[in-house]
C-alpha cells in the first residue's frame, strides 16, 4: 500500500486497492513521504471514514499530535475493556474533544458536567474508562483534570459503543433521566446521592423505561394490579403521573398507565428506603 498523504508522525492516508483508508501506528510516517510504501508491520489500526475522512485529515493536521496519540490510547483501552470495536467516528470525536478540553483547561476554563451523577450510574463501565483516561491525560500533560472530564469521555465512549456517531442522543437520554429524577426527588422532598443503592436502582429503571418507549416495547400490567397501585400508593402514582407529564410536554414521549404503575412502585420503594 502506498502513502497518499502524511497526516502526522503516527497517521497516514493510504490507498488499499482503489479505496482510501487511514492507517494508524506509532511512527508509521517516520522518514516517509508521499508515494512511499507503508510498513504494514507498523499498522495498528486501519479504517475508513466515508463521510468524515476529509474532516479527520484536516483535524490531525491542525492540532497537536499528542492529543491524537492520547485519544488513540484511550480508544484502544476502551475497546479492550468493552471487548468490542467502537464506531469509527470515535477517532475524530474523541480527538477533537480532548484537544478542545485541554486547551480550555490551559486557559483556566473548567466545563462542569451537570449530568455527572447520572452518567456515573447510567454508563458505569464507560465512566470507569473515563477515569482511566483522566489519569492518563494528567500524567501525559502534567496538569489537573476535573472528574467532569471522565463523564464527557464516557459519553463519547458509550455513543461509539452503540455504533452511533451523534453524541447528542446520548446526552439527551441522560438529560431526560436527570429531569425525571428531579421530579421524583422534588415530590418526595429528598436529596439523593449517586452512591445510594436506591438512586442507582431508580436511574436504571428509568433508563429501561425510556428504552422501551423508544423501541415501542412497553410493559403491560394486569388491570386489577394497576388499580390497586393507584389506590394503595396514590401519592407515588401521582408522582409517576407528573413524570409522565414532563415526558409528554418537554420531550413528546407518551407513557401508558402500565409504565406509570411500575414507576410508582419504584417511587414507593424509594420513599420507604428514605424513611428507614
Amino acid at each position: 500500500m502506498k502513502i497518499s498523504k502524511i497526516l502526522n508522525n503516527n497517521a497516514v492516508v493510504v490507498m488499499d486497492g482503489d479505496q482510501e483508508k487511514i492507517a494508524i501506528g506509532a511512527g508509521i510516517a517516520f522518514q516517509k513521504k508521499r508515494n512511499d510504501i507503508v510498513n504494514v508491520n507498523k499498522i495498528e489500526k486501519m479504517f475508513i471514514m466515508a463521510e468524515e475522512n476529509e474532516r479527520f485529515q484536516q483535524l490531525l493536521q491542525h492540532i497537536s499530535e499528542e492529543y491524537f496519540v492520547v485519544s488513540e490510547e484511550i480508544i484502544s483501552y476502551a475497546e479492550a475493556t468493552l471487548g468490542s470495536k467502537l464506531s469509527e467516528h470515535i477517532h475524530i470525536a474523541l480527538t477533537d474533544h480532548i484537544a478542545f478540553s485541554i486547551e480550555r483547561l490551559k486557559e483556566g476554563i473548567i466545563l462542569k458536567n451537570k449530568l455527572l451523577s447520572e452518567i456515573k450510574v447510567l454508563y458505569d463501565t464507560e465512566f470507569k474508562i473515563g477515569l482511566w483516561a483522566v489519569t492518563l491525560i494528567k500524567e501525559r500533560f502534567q496538569m489537573d483534570i476535573p472528574i467532569d472530564e471522565a463523564a464527557y469521555i464516557a459519553l463519547h465512549i458509550h455513543t461509539a459503543k452503540m455504533g452511533a456517531s451523534d453524541i447528542h442522543e446520548t446526552v439527551r437520554q441522560a438529560t431526560i433521566i436527570s429531569s425525571m429524577v428531579q421530579v421524583i426527588t422534588d415530590e418526595l422532598k429528598i436529596d439523593l446521592s449517586e452512591h445510594d443503592i436506591a438512586y442507582q436502582r431508580l436511574i436504571t429503571h428509568l433508563r429501561f423505561v425510556l428504552n422501551r418507549v423508544d423501541q415501542r416495547e412497553l410493559h403491560t400490567m394486569d388491570v386489577e394490579m394497576l388499580n390497586m397501585i393507584k389506590s394503595k400508593f396514590e401519592f407515588s402514582f401521582n408522582t409517576a403521573r407528573k413524570v409522565a407529564d414532563l415526558l409528554q410536554e418537554d420531550y413528546n414521549k407518551v407513557l401508558p398507565d402500565a409504565e406509570l404503575g411500575y414507576i410508582a412502585l419504584h417511587v414507593e420503594r424509594l420513599q420507604s428506603f428514605w424513611e428507614k
